[in-house]
């Protein structure tokens, strides 16, 4: 007789926070938008405390702003945020790399999620298997604390934030990401600068 296998449940903040993210991508909530606590938590169904908890988050994140008496909103993101996300995390997985080359069979799985996915003209597919390449670099690692950071930058959320309000080529992500499976397949020792190049050439321009 087999394990039924436990299911797991996010907190309560946890959620509300990936409802909020959900919502940037969708294009429901845009640049200078009031999320405000009460009308959140009377949707959801939960107290303002969890609602409050998330958007703290948010608020680290950089993607949400708040002041005395005028509550959150979602910041007005530039270039410029994005191009210093973009910087944080091509040093952190340069610095992967020097530590711990990732298994390539892992790479290659990815991969071909990412061909099928622009194969399909699936935005949230791409985004989700190429970041799914890059986690797989920072893991490989084997340090807990860069992942940690890594983790941190929300990585998902600006990927999707730097597509809709940035940059339209997702359907090169395959092809951009071979050259970096081709480079750890043969232990090329440069092969963290081409990974730091790989992902600044992703950020907006100024």
């Amino acid at each position: 007789m087999g394990f039924v296998k436990p299911v797991v449940r996010l907190p309560l903040r946890d959620q509300i926070r990936q409802t909020v993210l959900d919502g940037l991508i969708s294009g429901r909530w845009g640049p200078g938008d009031r999320v405000v606590e009460r009308r959140m938590a009377a949707e959801l169904g939960v107290s303002q405390a969890p609602v409050r908890e998330a958007l703290r988050e948010l608020e680290a994140l950089r993607l949400v702003e708040s002041s005395p008496h005028k509550g959150a909103r979602i910041r007005r993101l530039t270039a410029a945020d994005l191009r210093e996300i973009y910087e944080v995390r091509a040093g952190l997985e340069e610095t992967a790399v020097r530590l711990r080359h990732p298994p390539v069979e892992a790479l290659r799985v990815h991969l071909a999620g990412l061909r099928q996915a622009a194969a399909t003209a699936s935005v949230a597919d791409q985004v989700r298997h190429g970041v799914a390449f890059h986690r797989e670099i920072v893991e490989a690692s084997g340090n807990d604390v860069l992942l940690a950071v890594w983790e941190s930058l929300g990585i998902e959320v600006w990927t999707h934030l730097s597509i809709r309000l940035f940059r339209m080529r997702p359907c090169e992500n395959a092809a951009d990401h071979e050259p970096l499976v081709a480079a750890f397949e043969r232990g090329d020792p440069d092969v963290g600068v081409l990974l730091r190049d790989h992902i600044l050439g992703y950020a907006p321009l100024d």
